[in-house]
């Protein structure tokens, strides 16, 4: 007899429905249990977590050949979670269950040898997809909770084979499961708590404001990850479209426990030993990086230059196109990338740099050397660059600032609602308004400055400060300066605090110490600023 039943294949966070079918063949061939369809090991083990599973709750395989097919037979196969509707399709073929029992249905889930059903990844979009073609879904009873954040999904959460036959026999009825809690970090860390400063303060508002990259420049202990750290508390939370992409990715990673979501966006911070694959994705089953998962949130980078420079250079696709694109030689594989990159570095080795205090006695060699591990190109893609000089005893002796995250995080709210009323009028969605993200039309419209800052632009460019990226993200970099200063439209003043990120991203790839920009820049810059 021929059963079959509903399962799902991951491709990145997109998951392909698979078709299930089992059909004994002839008789003789006790203990003969074929898998069929590209499974990888965890697959084609999955006969014997069956075979171990049916002992467990009392039930002996048939004596005679059973295949089991994973339709479509050219898409890899991966993972422990096709158990589950492999020993279904086996019960309905052998009768146990009725034949129709599993119509409308898709399952998921890895079985243990007593016939428990075992958590696995990628429920969340197990369910979404189930939803998407009409079908049910049945997972592990610690999978239900997650499942349930999908919508208007029928579920099943057993906790074990036999409760699941129980259950399609009408001895008992397990009741569909409730999504798990929505958790409130509080916020994190508050900006209040960093003394001292004030320039990097102001760049980490701009950053939130607009969504852009930023890099720390500075000797140990100036607060550059403190001041990192503090950066999500300034983002607003994820909208609900927002939430659902970044939990999908969690889900596939296995990275959700019993269901909680939480509207906090992601930061993520790997070590400086992290390889390519762990930044960006790869490995044996193409797994989610780090990048994937700070979508939509952030990717804090301590010690930039002591990362791998081919580890680094991976982000640059990532960091224009929002996505990884993992490539195998049968399949490649996508996973979605738009975060905001956020990084920190020593000028030095010695973390001293070349003047003040304890200067580095290998400067401006030493400096030229370590910051040279950071190509050109990784650069360019960073908006702004903010020297962190060491804090003084005075600083640390004030009293802890008037304003803290809560201020600073009113301000950038109300700048990203400025930007989401003038998407709009571009039919933009929410995340591509940001200044950050303009592109075409809007981004030509929107970041046009006033003469006076086009000459100022021109003048920037004619120097060699700016290539054609940085001047695209000068133009954004400065419609986030107005937007926080509330103006209508992109002023020469908004243009030279600009250009003075920029050209200290430009000092640093050079090998050179970086101006510390140390708040707004007054309309009355000569016309040619020693930031140009």
């Amino acid at each position: 007899m021929l059963a079959s039943i509903a399962t799902v294949a991951f491709e990145g966070v997109e998951a392909r429905r698979v078709e299930v079918q089992v059909q004994q063949i002839g008789s003789g061939g006790e203990g003969q249990f074929g898998i069929v369809g590209l499974p990888d090991k965890a697959v084609a083990e999955s006969r014997e977590r069956v075979r171990g599973a049916f002992a467990g709750i009392g039930l002996s395989l048939p004596p005679r050949r059973i295949i089991a097919n994973l339709q479509p037979a050219d898409l890899p196969k991966e993972g422990s979670h096709f158990d589950l509707p492999i020993a279904l399709a086996l019960l309905a073929s052998v009768g146990v269950i009725g034949p129709d029992a599993l119509d409308g249905w898709a399952a998921i889930g890895e079985l243990g040898l007593d016939g428990r059903i075992a958590p696995v990844g990628g429920s969340l979009p197990a369910a979404v997809a189930a939803g998407s073609l009409g079908l049910g879904l049945i997972c592990p009873e610690a999978n239900g909770a997650e499942a349930a954040w999908a919508g208007e999904v029928r579920l099943l959460a057993p906790r074990s084979l036999i409760g699941l036959i129980n259950h399609f026999k009408g001895l008992q009825v397990l009741a569909p499961p409730a999504p798990g809690p929505m958790r409130d970090t509080g916020g994190g860390p508050d900006l209040r708590e960093v003394k001292g400063q004030e320039g990097a303060k102001r760049a980490l508002e701009i950053a939130a404001a607009g969504g852009h990259n930023l890099l720390f420049l500075g000797p140990p202990g100036s607060g550059k990850s403190m001041l990192a750290q503090r950066l999500p508390g300034l983002l607003p939370p994820l909208t609900p479209a927002e939430l659902l992409e970044t939990s999908m990715v969690w889900s596939v990673a296995g990275l959700i426990e019993r269901g909680a979501l939480t509207r906090d966006r992601p930061f993520r911070a790997p070590h400086h030993s992290a390889s390519m694959a762990a930044l960006t994705g790869g490995g044996h089953r193409a797994r989610p990086g780090e990048a994937s998962l700070a979508h939509n949130g952030v990717l804090f980078l301590d010690e930039l230059p002591e990362y791998a420079p081919q580890a680094l250079d991976s982000l640059r696709q990532p960091l224009e196109t929002g996505e990884v694109v993992v490539a195998r030689a049968n399949a490649h594989v996508r996973y979605p990338a738009r975060f905001q990159l956020v990084a920190a570095m020593n000028p030095c080795r010695c973390g001293l740099g070349g003047a003040g205090r304890g200067a580095c006695g290998k400067a401006p060699r030493c400096q030229r050397d370590y910051q040279n591990r950071i190509s050109g190109p990784l650069f360019d893609r960073i908006d702004l660059t903010v020297e962190t000089p060491p804090v003084t005893p005075a600083d640390m002796a004030l009293p802890p600032p008037a304003e803290g995250t809560a201020e600073a995080a009113a301000r950038v709210a109300a700048a990203r609602a400025m930007q989401v009323e003038r998407g709009r009028a571009f039919n933009l969605s929410e995340p591509d308004s940001l200044n950050a993200r303009l592109t075409g039309e809007a981004q030509e419209t929107l970041t046009a400055p006033d003469a006076a800052g086009r000459a100022l632009l021109m003048r920037a460019g004619e120097a060699g400060a700016l290539t054609a990226r940085g001047w695209v993200r000068t133009l954004r970099l400065a419609r986030t300066i107005a937007d926080l200063d509330g103006a209508d439209g992109v002023l020469r003043r908004h243009i030279a605090e600009a250009l003075i990120y920029r050209r200290a991203g430009l000092m640093a790839s050079e090998g050179n110490v970086a101006p510390a920009p140390s708040g707004r820049v007054p309309d009355g810059l000569p016309d040619r600023p020693a930031a140009v």
